[in-house]
């Protein structure tokens, strides 16, 4: 198995088992990454944070999603008030990144992806238990957004 490969399987399983430790959906993927972000997991935990359960529990953008996309702009983006290629690349990017997601998935937004009609209406996260791993395709979708996101960085090495 060739070394790019490897690694991109290392990504996928590291953001799932931080799902499983209890972080959220985006906390888990941007964990995977903590390395490369030059960041402390503290300081990238509390960063995404809020982007879990579809921004706080809306069900809206999938938390795997947004800390895909922080990694990618972290990694990848531009930091001056800039337009024309360097936030067109940036844009295409986040663009690639999110449909790969979708074609593997068939959705970015949080609701669909669990089956529900609408958000549950409340912040209160549900308690990590047996049952709850059982029911969320979640672990799964960090894995994939994970993996997408590692892919994408091999793609686009700088340097």
């Amino acid at each position: 198995m060739n070394e790019r490969k490897l690694e991109t399987m290392e990504k996928s399983e590291l953001a799932r088992e931080y799902f499983f430790k209890g972080y959220n959906c985006a906390q888990s993927v941007a964990l995977a990454f903590t390395e490369e972000l030059g960041m402390s997991k503290e300081t990238v935990a509390r960063t995404v944070s809020g982007f879990g359960g579809g921004f706080g529990r809306m069900r809206e953008m999938c938390g795997a999603v947004s800390g895909m996309v922080f990694v990618l702009s972290v990694l990848r983006g531009y930091g001056e008030p800039v337009s024309g290629d360097p936030k067109t690349a940036c844009y295409a990017l986040i663009q690639k990144a999110v449909n790969r997601y979708k074609e593997a998935n068939g959705s970015y937004i949080c609701r669909v992806l669990l089956g529900l009609d609408e958000a549950e209406g409340t912040p209160v996260a549900e308690e990590r238990t047996a049952q709850y791993y059982e029911k969320r395709p979640c672990p799964n979708l960090c894995a994939c957004a994970a993996g997408i996101t590692a892919e994408l960085l091999h793609q686009t090495q700088e340097g």
